[in-house]
């Protein structure tokens, strides 16, 4: 770093406000105790989804056809259409009986993600998609084109009920859990976007290219819908045609710090990447960034992560939005080293990345110099550290946008 660019930081560390979070444009729901109201469940009953072959395990299936009157030897064929070839039209199914092909669809994979819109980025290198639900609740997935990668953000709840007031998905609160299937059916439907050619680029081998990573960053809190976006994890990396043959060192799981369920996550057996959304390394501040830090604190969130990575023996995630003034000042990046530090060596990395901007919003990006001052003092206690790429932008990138403009 030139003297120049530290002098201008010194003098702008000197006169750097502390600016505290707070809702724009709506208003948070608050408990009686006065804080963010928290809503781990939804707030009334709601008609499920229809069952999809996605939600059953290959025996399910089985036994699903024979309810329903079907040989069942089908539940191979259909999963085969389903996760190998990404169809769910009957006119597909050659090789399904002409007579009973279009039953057999009917009764196995009922409609579940109906494409309201699709954006792309100028470059083609980012699909955002907007779902309408078969209740007509919204939802939204991400995909991205990394050299070497191609990597879709997954919703797992209609709406939020962590009540973060940065968050465009939490305006509205938690409508309801996604089923496995409309989980899994996000990925389907993108591997069937890549194989018409949307997202660009062929292999040079020839390989149909698929989605390779699953990120479960999109709306919702993943870990608040634990049973589903587990069964859908299986659903992901039983091999085919039983499932979609990923492997799990590709699927990221991430939470705002919900404890018990970090916990419980480290006892799967499985080697899913974990990512803790911390945004902020002290509890005064992220009380009111991340609400249910009220519930379990910084290091509580800490040492759970910590536990993963000794249970797991895969390295931790650190998620921190740079947000201006707010959560980016240098000694927040000193103060979370040293958190991290008094938990050992060698088992997490940090991420940041620069908030989307808003114009006119006090939720804006940090400026280039503080970000990368806030990186190098990181690097400099020895933390291995990451600044994340920004996608999106141009198509409301931040989950949630697109489905509160389409409300």
């Amino acid at each position: 770093m030139s003297e120049q660019t530290s002098k201008r930081l010194r003098e702008r560390r000197a006169a750097r406000p502390q600016v505290r979070p707070t809702a724009e444009g709506w208003i948070q729901p608050m408990g009686a105790d006065g804080r963010p109201q928290l809503q781990f469940a939804a707030k009334q009953r709601r008609t499920q989804p229809p069952v999809h072959l996605a939600d059953l395990s290959m025996a399910e299936r089985q036994e699903r056809l024979k309810e329903f009157g079907h040989p069942a030897f089908r539940a191979k064929q259909l999963s085969t259409h389903y996760f190998q070839h990404h169809t769910a039209s009957a006119d597909e199914m050659t090789d399904l009986p002409a007579a009973s092909r279009e039953q057999l669809v009917a009764d196995t994979m009922p409609p579940l993600l109906a494409e309201v819109r699709r954006l792309r980025t100028d470059n083609g290198d980012t699909i955002k998609f907007l779902w309408k639900c078969f209740d007509g609740v919204l939802v939204e997935s991400v995909l991205m084109r990394y050299p070497g990668r191609i990597t879709l953000c997954v919703s797992s709840q209609a709406g939020c009920g962590m009540n973060c007031p940065f968050c465009a998905t939490g305006q509205n609160g938690l409508t309801r859990n996604l089923s496995t299937a409309e989980i899994v059916d996000q990925i389907v439907q993108a591997n069937r976007a890549i194989a018409a050619g949307e997202l660009g680029g062929t292999r040079s081998d020839g390989v149909p290219e698929r989605v390779h990573n699953i990120v479960f960053m999109g709306m919702g809190e993943p870990l608040a819908n634990y049973k589903r976006i587990m069964n859908a994890v299986h659903r992901m990396v039983d091999p085919t045609p039983e499932g979609l043959g990923m492997s799990a060192r590709g699927i990221t799981v991430s939470t705002v710090g919900l404890v018990p369920a970090i916990r419980k996550l480290s006892d799967e057996e499985l080697p899913l990447t974990f990512a803790l959304s911390l945004h902020a390394p002290d509890d005064e501040l992220r009380d009111d960034l991340i609400p249910v830090n009220s519930r379990w604190k910084v290091d509580e969130a800490l040492d759970a992560a910590r536990e993963y990575f000794d249970k797991t023996g895969r390295r931790v995630s650190i998620e921190y939005a740079l947000i201006k003034d707010m959560n980016d000042h240098g000694w927040r990046a000193d103060l979370l080293a040293d958190k991290l530090n008094e938990r050992g060596r060698g088992w997490v990395h940090v991420n940041p990345i620069p908030l989307n901007p808003t114009p006119g919003s006090i939720w804006t990006s940090s400026e280039p110099e503080v970000a990368a001052e806030f990186v190098e003092r990181l690097r400099a206690k020895g933390i291995p550290t990451t600044m994340r790429d920004t996608r999106g932008k141009e198509i409301d990138g931040a989950c949630g946008q697109l489905a509160a403009a389409n409300d």
